[in-house]
């Protein structure tokens, strides 16, 4: 995934999620993700079929971008697959698919 010509996540083990309306979304693991240019935000939504995600900032230089990525650190019963993974908006990322 890049972002303003920046590389921000690689990953062969990106797992896919379809969900009713939404573009896919894919999950990766965070080791995949370059968490140094992140920062956790406060901001927080609940999800009726995966529990509460937590939300990360991206800081590149003198552009941020909030929101960009989260997280179900501890999904609800039948989402466990995507505990501690990470997902950013397709809409806000440059995905690159091999």
């Amino acid at each position: 995934m890049v972002v303003d010509g920046v590389t921000i996540a690689e990953s062969d083990g990106a797992m896919r999620l379809e969900e009713t309306g939404l573009p896919p979304r894919y999950y990766l693991p965070r080791e995949d993700v370059r968490m140094d240019l992140l920062r956790p935000t406060t901001f927080r939504t609940t999800c009726p079929f995966k529990g509460e995600a937590s939300y990360w900032s991206l800081d590149l230089g003198d552009e941020v971008l909030d929101g960009i990525m989260w997280s179900y650190e501890a999904p609800i019963v039948g989402a466990e697959a995507i505990a501690g993974l990470v997902s950013f908006y397709p809409e806000r990322v440059d995905l690159r698919l091999s």
